[in-house]
């Protein structure tokens, strides 16, 4: 099974074609975001980590933003520093080479002069990638190249009795093939851990379910408070989920049925074929992140409330079940699925047409997020600021 894809020199495989130029810290976001908004092609999203972290928590925003920069989608960047960051310019850079060896240009806004000065510095660099950029052609890909990243939010009953599960046939369906899908989202597997250690590949990849659980576990206890005060949502609550386990059991039915080949930390590189776990929190704008740094190209996103989130590396499918939320938010809703709730169509069925427009999107055809200009981006963290 083909898609027409593109191509990179370091053997990863791309549905879009985007220029990034990516902020090293929230000092330099703003002057990123002007240079992208000159500039037709590229993207950019808002890096409010770079300084005042310690050395772990640091790292964790390196190899996001190295991920980032990585990710298949993206055709080569332009790093934009201030000048005196933690993230300095030179360690961003060295960590994208470490993934990949597409083009990277770099300006610090100290060096140039100010933001005047290193604005037209990145006009000018940014310019010259799209202009290289454009003359990628797309090419017959494999869809085992295909990584797919599962995410919810705004969930509902409707998430977990219908939308997750034709999720989860479109991730048997890509494992079928060669492909990886990832899920994610630790704070919403708990209660669910055992039934996803039972389906890993080996014991020690199913311990991992049960390390994630108990890491995140004793981080809200160590700062004095508990993960079930912020989930389930105020949204999630309203709408008839009543408890976390209850929320678990409903968000697991995105991996479908294969083995667990791998776990893997938060925005770790996915290498492994087949169904894995990525160790993400469950703010899915954080989780989406996580996954296109892991390498993931595109994510499929059910919402049974409604949410019109996106993301500037991939694009982001938004299905739900709920019949409501699909009229009512018809701007942002790429595929209904309640037709299963309805007794109308199976998963089986949905399943496959949701697996064709993933294949159609990967051939080019942009979703409802991408067509809003929907970017919305925040990155996983270990602590507070120092």
């Amino acid at each position: 099974m083909k898609f027409m894809g593109y191509k990179r020199p370091d053997g990863r495989v791309g549905i879009r074609n985007h220029v990034l130029v990516m902020a090293t810290c929230a000092c330099s976001s703003d002057t990123a975001r002007l240079i992208s908004e000159r500039v037709p092609g590229t993207v950019t999203f808002h890096n409010q980590h770079g300084c005042g972290q310690p050395p772990l928590d640091l790292d964790l925003t390196l190899r996001i933003v190295s991920g980032a920069a990585a990710n298949g989608n993206i055709y080569g960047v332009v790093l934009v520093a201030l000048g005196c960051e933690s993230a300095q310019c030179s360690l961003v850079e060295k960590r994208i080479r470490e993934k990949t060896n597409k083009p990277i240009c770099s300006v610090s806004i100290q060096e140039e002069g100010g933001t005047v000065k290193a604005v037209e510095k990145g006009v000018e660099y940014a310019g010259k990638l799209v202009e290289e950029a454009k003359k990628c052609e797309r090419v017959p890909c494999d869809v085992s190249e295909l990584i797919l990243g599962t995410e919810c939010g705004g969930s509902d009953p409707t998430s977990g009795l219908s939308a997750n599960l034709v999720m989860g046939q479109v991730s048997d369906l890509l494992v079928e093939a060669g492909g990886t899908s990832v899920l994610s989202e630790t704070t919403e597997i708990i209660g669910a851990e055992h039934i996803l250690a039972a389906r890993a590949r080996t014991p020690e990849i199913g311990r991992g379910f049960y390390e994630a659980v108990e890491k995140i576990e004793k981080h809200f206890k160590g700062v004095g408070t508990s993960l079930r005060d912020g989930n389930p949502s105020p949204g999630n609550i309203a709408s008839g989920i009543t408890t976390i386990e209850e929320k678990s059991l409903g968000c697991i039915h995105k991996s479908g049925t294969h083995t667990f080949e791998a776990v893997y930390q938060d925005a770790e590189q996915v290498t492994s074929k087949g169904m894995v776990y990525m160790d993400t929190p469950a703010y899915d704008v954080a989780s989406v992140m996580s996954m296109a740094a892991g390498g993931a190209q595109v994510v499929i996103f059910s919402t049974g409330m409604g949410t019109p989130t996106g993301n500037p590396i991939v694009p982001v499918i938004k299905i739900t079940g709920n019949g409501r939320t699909a009229q009512r938010m018809k701007d942002n809703i790429d595929f209904d699925t309640s037709g299963t709730i309805r007794g109308e169509q199976t998963v089986e069925e949905l399943g496959k047409d949701l697996f064709d427009l993933m294949l159609k999107v990967a051939k080019g055809q942009t979703v409802k997020a991408e067509e809003l200009g929907m970017n919305e981006v925040a990155l996983s963290r270990l602590c507070n600021f120092c």
